[in-house]
């Protein structure tokens, strides 16, 4: 009886490299689709080009002010990055900390909770305001975003540790802290990989609000400046620079989930 063929034998690169090629086709593909469907949108109704621009009109404002583009995609990164190292650390924090005290559970997470009703746009005047018009107001707005999301996965993932095993740990003397970082936390990591997950996505958006409210640099505000102006087309082109930044992203921080996923399950990094 013949064996089905395996895939690490079947791909000299290897299997990760293999589903890498997958993704990137797939991800291409949607592209093509989606820049195809733009095309056929803005040819087809025949809108004016300051209302929507066509891709090659995008795609010629991308190159001719690239320079432009990639000064103030710097301080957008600049706060991304920023913004997602603060809140997905004070996020994974706080799920320790609340994973380790019942008595902080009960009164932090109606706040944590609370605190996801009052709308993001609400916040970013103000803390423009406390802040002034630098980089730390989108800073905290992006911190504001993504923190909740990596607290709560991270913390469902420590709560949910079979307690079977924990009690056999605690007969053999194991302490809360050794048990957290010996069972509950190995076991979590696929939960903290779903918030980093969401981490990725979040922390753009919440970097282009804090410059839309106020700023002098950055892809929101170069948006804003080229809608002001009329000009569509770089508007669309400094979106465009905007969602690669954000897939690049995405791709990096679900590269470091699937490895911390894989180490949860086999204790290998690679």
């Amino acid at each position: 009886m013949s064996r089905p063929p395996d895939p690490a034998r079947s791909d000299p690169a290897g299997p990760d490299t293999s589903r890498l090629r997958d993704r990137v086709r797939d991800r291409a593909l949607v592209a093509a689709i989606l820049v195809g469907a733009w095309a056929a949108v803005a040819w087809g109704t025949g809108a004016p080009a300051f209302i929507l621009p066509s891709p090659l009109r995008v795609a010629e404002a991308f190159v001719a002010n690239a320079a432009l583009i990639g000064d103030h995609a710097l301080v957008t990164l600049a706060e991304v990055l920023a913004g997602l190292a603060l809140g997905a650390g004070l996020g994974a924090a706080t799920a320790v900390w609340l994973s380790l005290s019942a008595p902080a559970r009960r009164l932090v997470m109606p706040a944590l909770v609370f605190s996801q009703a009052v709308p993001i746009f609400a916040l970013a005047p103000v803390l423009t305001l406390w802040l002034g018009y630098g980089i730390w107001p989108k800073i905290l707005v992006t911190v504001l975003i993504i923190y909740f999301p990596v607290a709560s996965a991270f913390l469902d993932g420590l709560r949910r540790a079979d307690p079977a095993l924990i009690e056999l740990a605690r007969v053999m003397g194991g302490g809360r802290w050794r048990i957290l970082l010996r069972i509950r936390a190995p076991l979590a990591l696929p939960d903290l990989a779903s918030g980093l997950r969401l981490a990725a996505v979040y922390a753009p958006i919440g970097a282009v609000i804090g410059e839309w409210v106020g700023a002098s640099k950055g892809l929101g505000y170069l948006m804003l400046l080229a809608n002001g102006r009329a000009k569509t087309d770089l508007m669309f082109a400094a979106l465009v620079a905007l969602a690669l930044g954000a897939v690049a992203l995405h791709a990096v921080l679900g590269s470091l989930a699937t490895r911390l996923e894989r180490w949860s399950r086999t204790g290998r990094w690679r």
